[in-house]
């Protein structure tokens, strides 16, 4: 309610005294305590009879009292002086607080009661236009018909993101900021510098969710309201997509073992054409620390299809999330943008690694293209996250990729374990030393040029590598097993 709407209301009879008849009214607040603040907050019509004056200077107490705590009005009653004190009015005039006069013969029950029904009216209003958006969502009217309702009925304006920065309906300016500051954020709602105000949509963790971006400090009830429709509407649009990813696991399932007029005919199900190129792509979002929530590969296969713009479906196979992706001009344009969806989605707590297959044609090559897309997943997460693709894995690291994590480890502790005691104990650099040696095909100068040491010095360490390992450089076998283990290690 305006202080307008109670100045013009006739049986009232209030007279504004000082400042503009602006500002919303939140509720009543009946006090006579000198220093009330403690029990306001923000947005009150404050009613006062005024026995906590005394003297002119506690009007100045009082005032400064209630415009700390944002009061919208004073209203002040007759009955005790028989009219309003200038000491008052001066206070409220300094400090821009609108002050009222409340007539001896007007009750202070009467203004409550004049501004609970006006608030209840109100509400009432508000209610009835969040139920018929609400109504609309849930007959089946699309986010952009939600975001208009939104805009007509509560003049709230903005859009949904997804995580990556795609925005999927309404307006979102700068969405790539947005996407970074919802998944950055301690807490939501998070309020921007803007200001803007971001929701999430649902449940979802935040590298797979949705983000609801409103325009200004929005209040958190009717952002919460609105973020549960677009959740609504969300679960719509992912039950013809759960219809997708069952018949896409069928033909994961199917590949290697099914004739190929089979598979044909699943991946023609899959609405893939037979005759056009595809990638295979995997990918896992391991959380640090998680102890509940989609494991890695569903939750990877969730966040691939946010990075593929929900183009198409993935399904969580036995250690990734997989998609089959139909190709448009190359794989390079897939991994390109690809890569920068994952820049995109740096979110603390969790490690994304991608691997993507080469170009592949017809149902024969899925299996052969799931196995490599997987090689190149293991390949990146070796390397702490991020994307690695099938021309990356064709050479030692294939193999090192193909080895369980307990045997690779055991294989480089077993040679290398000697050599880290031999540092810690004696300072000494051989493991260093090690690695630039082979990086230098066995040049003794070479190697000693790039450790700014003595050639002898580099011969020496050499020789005392070979008698903690067991192992004789100047051969091809040996140099291999050692130059394995370091990478492995």
């Amino acid at each position: 309610m305006q202080i307008s709407e109670l100045l013009a209301h006739e049986t009232l009879r209030l007279i504004l005294l000082t400042g503009e008849p602006v500002g919303e009214i939140t509720g009543v607040v009946v006090t006579d305590l000198p220093r009330p603040g403690r029990y306001l907050s923000g947005g009150e019509l404050v009613l006062t009879g005024m026995m906590w004056r005394h003297r002119p200077a506690d009007s100045a107490v009082f005032v400064d009292h209630l415009v700390r705590a944002g009061v919208t009005a004073l209203a002040a009653g007759d009955a005790r002086l028989g009219h309003v004190p200038e000491d008052l009015v001066d206070a409220c005039r300094e400090r821009g607080l609108a002050l009222v006069e409340v007539p001896i013969e007007v009750s202070f029950g009467a203004v409550i009661d004049v501004v609970d029904r006006r608030m209840a009216g109100e509400q009432r209003l508000a209610l009835g236009r969040h139920r018929r958006i609400f109504a609309a969502v849930a007959e089946g009217a699309g986010l952009p018909e939600f975001f208009r309702m939104a805009h007509d009925e509560l003049g709230v304006t903005g859009g949904v993101i997804s995580a990556t920065g795609r925005v999927i309906a309404g307006e979102v300016p700068d969405a790539s900021r947005m996407a970074y500051e919802f998944l950055r954020a301690v807490r939501l709602p998070h309020v921007t510098a803007d200001p803007r105000t971001i929701f999430t949509v649902d449940r979802s963790h935040r590298v797979a969710g949705w983000a609801l971006v409103l325009d200004g400090d929005v209040n958190p009830e009717i952002g919460f309201e609105l973020a549960a429709c677009v959740a609504l509407e969300r679960t719509r649009m992912e039950e013809g997509r759960r219809v997708e990813r069952r018949l896409l696991e069928q033909l994961i399932g199917l590949a290697g073992s099914a004739d190929l007029p089979e598979l044909s005919a699943r991946m023609r199900t899959c609405g893939l054409d037979v005759a056009s190129p595809y990638a295979i792509v995997a990918c896992t979002a391991l959380r640090a620390a998680a102890s509940d929530g989609p494991d890695a590969a569903t939750l990877g296969g969730l966040v691939l299809e946010e990075m593929l713009d929900r183009t198409v479906v993935a399904v969580a196979a036995a250690d990734a999330g997989l998609a089959l992706v139909p190709l448009g001009d190359s794989v390079e344009e897939l991994t390109t943008s690809l890569k920068a969806r994952l820049a995109a989605l740096s979110a603390p707590g969790v490690r994304l690694s991608v691997g993507v297959s080469a170009a592949l044609t017809g149902p024969a090559a899925i299996r052969g293209g799931i196995e490599e897309a997987g090689y190149a997943r293991r390949m990146a997460d070796a390397r702490d996250g991020g994307l690695v693709t099938s021309d990356e894995i064709y050479t030692h690291a294939l193999l090192l990729a193909t080895v369980p994590d307990d045997i690779r480890r055991g294989f480089a502790s077993r040679l290398l374990d000697p050599l880290f005691g031999y540092d810690r104990k004696h300072q000494a650099d051989l493991v260093r030393t090690l690695s630039t040696f082979l990086d230098c095909a066995g040049s003794w100068n070479v190697c000693a040029e790039r450790l700014h040491v003595h050639v002898n010095t580099v011969r020496y360490r050499i020789r005392r590598v070979e008698e903690l390992t067991g192992r004789n450089l100047t051969t091809m076998a040996d140099r291999v097993d050692l130059y394995l283990a370091l990478r492995a290690s």
